[in-house]
């Protein structure tokens, strides 16, 4: 197998980021990277272009470190609770899902977090306590704790 160094103009998960020199096969630089403009060719004048694009890669990971950190702090200290209408045996009639989980942060903090963040260990179906985990960014997860009450039944007049 011939290897080829090339120069990254993306990032890519598990090979490097904009900027880097990296070994890849050479039929994978020939076929997927330099075809779809994810990689050129390590001259010198390539690697001073992208030297500057790499510096502001860099300092913008580190701004979203530094918020999903901020973030974390916040969401600690939280405890979100919904209201549901349940069984008599405190089984709920829906689920409170990631979604909710997701809207009710962002009405509350104004943060907008993908549901597909919110890991529960296990479906939210029955009254009381539950703890999700939400991964913020990269390694920086925290543990958030959810209440699910009961919801007050309408008085008809």
């Amino acid at each position: 197998m011939n290897i080829a160094k090339v120069l990254l103009t993306s990032m890519i998960d598990k090979l490097g980021h904009v900027g880097e020199v990296v070994n890849v096969a050479e039929g994978y630089a020939r076929n997927y990277l330099f075809p779809r403009g994810l990689a050129v060719e390590p001259t010198d004048h390539n690697v001073a272009r992208f030297a500057k694009e790499r510096a502001a890669h860099e300092a913008e990971l580190q701004k979203r470190e530094e918020k999903a950190r901020g973030l974390r702090d916040k969401l600690a200290d939280q405890t979100l609770v919904f209201a549901r209408k349940a069984h008599g045996d405190q089984r709920l009639y829906g689920s409170v899902r990631a979604e909710d989980i997701a809207t009710q942060i962002s009405s509350l903090l104004g943060e907008t977090i993908e549901p597909s963040r919110i890991r529960a260990q296990s479906p939210i179906e029955t009254l009381g306590p539950h703890t999700v985990t939400i991964t913020l960014y990269k390694d920086i997860t925290v543990d958030v704790r959810v209440r699910v009450d009961e919801e007050a039944p309408h008085k008809e007049a």
